[in-house]
């Protein structure tokens, strides 16, 4: 019993002072490495899409970065600018003109402080500052020259096409002074009912094609338009590549369309390829003296919408929800119609008193 009371005790002893000495001593615990992990960056360009691949000019972009284990974030621009936050999240706007390509580096960091990297290399478009009427006009007809019309500027369609045009249309279109001339600083387009080549109406179509195209700026023309039920005037614009592409691929904007059965009814629109009647998209808006008094009809073209107006009074906006060929032909060349239609699916049916009827044209003006 000696020898087990001796040895119990000391053991006892050893225990005591252990934990005696482990309550004045502190445990360093080390916590395990965070390691970040499935970086994802995606970068928005605005106004990108597949006619603007750079952008829409302004030279602004948007990234948003994501990774698993993730508490921060830097992302790296141009010239070490960067932005660190907690979402990943970031808008930047380069400032160099033209055409210019940079890398964007984004680093994902943990808790304890490790972290991943990548970049991306983008290419983006940043346009001059200055808008439309900053930057002026850049083609027009102020038909100061009386006569026949500018031949270097306009040229003309002869005949009434395949199947009226496409819509039925009764005219014959000529280039004759008795349907289109210049006077007293006023282009007239003459609609009148004649025999004439098989067809018992006349007018004149008129165009820019092969003279003049562009893409993107302002359209302004005021004028006056014709009187009469059954007149179909328009004023408009076809993409360069409709020889190649077709109708409606080519892309169509219609910027002022008007017919004599709804007086005062001016309807503007675009057809692409995207739906019914080759993608038919417009409204209008109402203007009592249409046919007695001039008013400017125009659109605003850029990279993302048209707007049409009348008298700077907007009736209709086109922006599609995504943009590519089929929606959105609009960012290549377009150039520019003047036209009186007699009849056909739109202009519909004729006064049988009807004799002639005049659109009448004090210029038509391309900003950009």
């Amino acid at each position: 019993m000696k020898y087990f009371r001796t040895h119990t005790l000391a053991l006892l002893f050893i225990i005591t002072t252990a934990i005696a000495c482990s309550s004045n001593e502190e445990i360093e615990v080390t916590a395990p490495d965070i390691i970040p992990s499935n970086l994802i960056i995606a970068i928005d360009i605005v106004g990108q899409h597949t006619g603007q691949p750079n952008g829409n000019g302004t030279g602004q972009i948007k990234v948003t970065a994501s990774a698993t284990n993730a508490s921060a974030y830097k992302i790296q621009f141009e010239n070490n600018i960067s932005i660190e936050n907690t979402t990943g999240i970031a808008e930047h706007e380069y400032l160099n003109e033209g055409i210019n390509s940079y890398i964007v580096t984004v680093f994902a960091y943990s808790e304890t402080g490790n972290a991943i990297s990548q970049f991306r290399k983008i290419t983006v478009l940043k346009e001059d500052e200055a808008g439309p009427e900053e930057t002026g006009l850049v083609w027009s007809d102020e038909f100061d020259t009386d006569g026949t019309p500018d031949s270097s500027k306009w040229v003309f369609e002869i005949g009434n096409g395949a199947n009226g045009w496409g819509n039925n249309e009764k005219q014959y279109y000529t280039n004759r002074n008795d349907n289109a001339i210049v006077d007293n600083g006023i282009l007239k387009i003459i609609a009148k009912r004649e025999n004439y080549q098989g067809y018992n109406f006349t007018s004149t179509r008129m165009k820019t094609q092969g003279k003049y195209s562009f893409t993107y700026g302002e359209v302004k023309v005021r004028a006056k338009l014709p009187k009469g039920s059954g007149t179909w005037p328009a004023i408009w614009m076809l993409g360069d590549n409709i020889t190649s592409a077709g109708w409606p691929l080519c892309g169509e904007i219609d910027i002022m369309e008007h017919v004599g059965n709804r007086e005062g009814h001016i309807s503007s629109a675009i057809h692409n390829q995207s739906g019914f009647a080759g993608g038919y998209y417009g409204d209008e808006q109402y203007k009592e003296d249409v046919t007695s008094e001039f008013h400017v009809y125009g659109i605003e073209w850029t990279p993302e919408k048209i707007i049409f107006k009348v008298d700077e009074v907007a009736h209709f906006t086109y922006h599609p929800d995504t943009y590519n060929d089929h929606t959105w032909p609009f960012y290549r060349n377009q150039f520019l119609l003047l036209n009186i239609a007699m009849g056909g699916n739109l202009g519909g049916t004729i006064n049988s008193s009807f004799s002639e009827s005049v659109m009448e044209i004090d210029y038509v003006r391309v900003y950009k």
